[in-house]
């Protein structure tokens, strides 16, 4: 059975620091961060002016405050930048004005070690939240930068169990190599939120009732995959039906070794896979945490701007999870 309560337990023991860039104009992330340091769960450290955010509220005395304009550091994060960008033609006059962009400041004191992880884009678009770490943190060891979405709640149909789902915020399009990549890291992050995978790569086919191009990268990315993760419970090509229903896999594909338990889906398609994780999220009543990004070197991770404080919370901890400990 799978409990949320567990990762919030495992996050507070890290202790990590997670730099919320969103605050001073965000009421959902301020109900957020007071419980998160309230309870413990990760560090907190916030962006903006102290003074103007103690006057709105004088809970935020006891928080942790940075601004970027008066940021002690300061020089040495826009060096960083300019650094990181001036091959792409970044000026170290630019890098000096982006700076003061809370998205940018905060991923740049992800990078420089200031903060462990970050959390935000409960106020802006996956592409502003992201941005700066797909330029300044980068990804690890060259792999693509993918997402998932971790779904759990009960229903009739989920009951106690979760779903990991990818990728539904990042890649559009991917090739078969990029899809076995992308269940690869997803097969790493279910086992983090404590689930032991079993991988269904999705199509509108099961085992060759339909052709096509679509089906053709499916069936490969599948094979790509059981290449390289033997000790991984997956199939593919397969319908959504047939990943998940008992009956139906037996009717559909009986020799599965899934028997329609899949828990980490999939997807062909960004667009097939944003469409069913919100799908699962308001028709189904679940709750969907995420996009969590899988493959940077350091944990920054996107809120969807219909997120609820108790997601924010729930994503901050999973973002704690992700920080590596230091030796």
């Amino acid at each position: 059975m799978f409990d949320i309560e567990n990762i919030l337990k495992e996050a507070k023991k890290k202790q990590k620091t997670i730099v919320f860039p969103e605050v001073s104009f965000s009421d959902r992330t301020m109900e957020a961060v007071k419980y998160l340091q309230k309870k413990h769960i990760v560090k907190v450290l916030l962006v903006g002016d102290a003074s103007a955010m103690i006057l709105r509220d004088k809970a935020f005395e006891k928080f942790d405050i940075v601004n970027p304009i008066t940021f002690p550091a300061r020089e040495k994060l826009v060096k960083t930048l300019y650094e990181k960008r001036k091959e792409k033609g970044l000026t170290l006059q630019q890098a000096d004005e982006l700076e003061k962009d809370p998205y940018y400041f905060a991923t740049l004191l992800v990078e420089c070690g200031y903060a462990d992880g970050m959390v935000s884009g409960a106020e802006c678009t996956t592409a502003t939240s992201i941005r700066p770490a797909l330029q300044i943190i980068k990804s690890r060891n060259k792999q693509p930068v993918s997402s998932c979405f971790l779904i759990y709640g009960k229903n009739k149909f989920l009951k106690n169990k979760a779903l990991v789902l990818a990728d539904c915020g990042i890649i559009q399009n991917p090739d078969a190599d990029t899809l076995s990549l992308i269940a690869t890291q997803t097969v790493d992050s279910a086992r983090m939120f404590g689930i032991e995978p079993k991988v269904a790569f999705l199509s509108y086919s099961t085992k060759g009732s339909a052709k096509g191009e679509d089906v053709e990268k499916v069936v490969s990315a599948c094979e790509k995959f059981k290449k390289k993760n033997k000790d991984v419970l997956c199939d593919g090509e397969m319908q959504f039906d047939a990943a998940m229903i008992e009956s139906v896999s037996k009717h559909k594909s009986p020799q599965s070794p899934l028997k329609g338990e899949a828990n980490v889906l999939v997807f062909p398609d960004l667009q097939s896979g944003n469409i069913c994780y919100k799908t699962m999220q308001y028709v189904g009543g679940l709750n969907a945490l995420g996009p969590i990004l899988q493959g940077l070197k350091k944990p920054v991770n996107d809120l969807s701007r219909g997120c609820s404080v108790w997601d924010i919370v729930a994503v901050s901890a999973i973002t704690a999870l992700q920080c590596e400990d230091k030796a």
